[in-house]
């Protein structure tokens, strides 16, 4: 049995969720996956759920999404006070080190991993996890 419970997945790529939703079932990556469309859906969606157990223990968080991006939503998480407990990752195609670096500022983020998720990265990322 994984150690992670329920993971989300906060991005508005449908191709892309669809992937990471099939490389989750395929590692065995955790016991239930949550998907949201943009920072706003999960920062609602979160902080209905902060009391319960079913609040996830890993967040990976795109960037550039509409309605709410990710630093808007990471903004939000922070000033919410939301479980620090778990994991959080922001999940980007951008190289550009700026973003990498504004990502790792927050105490709170757990690293960045750059798009596309692989085989290869997904069962990195659940080791590292399962390890800390």
């Amino acid at each position: 049995m994984s150690r992670i419970k329920v993971a989300c997945v906060i991005d508005d790529d449908p191709l892309y969720n669809f992937g990471i939703k099939k490389l989750f079932e395929f590692t065995q990556f955790s016991e239930n996956c949550l998907f949201y469309k943009n920072g706003q859906e999960a920062i609602d969606a979160l902080t209905d759920i902060s009391l319960s157990e079913n609040f996830p223990d890993v967040l990976l968080v795109d960037i550039n999404m509409p309605i709410m991006n990710g630093w808007k939503f990471l903004e939000e998480y922070e000033k919410r006070n939301l479980k620090r407990d778990v994991r959080i990752y922001v999940v980007s195609s951008s190289i550009n080190q700026e973003e990498i670096d504004r990502a790792n500022g927050y105490e709170f983020v757990n690293g960045y991993i750059f798009k596309p998720l692989t085989l290869e990265k997904v069962k990195e990322l659940k080791e590292q996890i399962e390890n800390s």
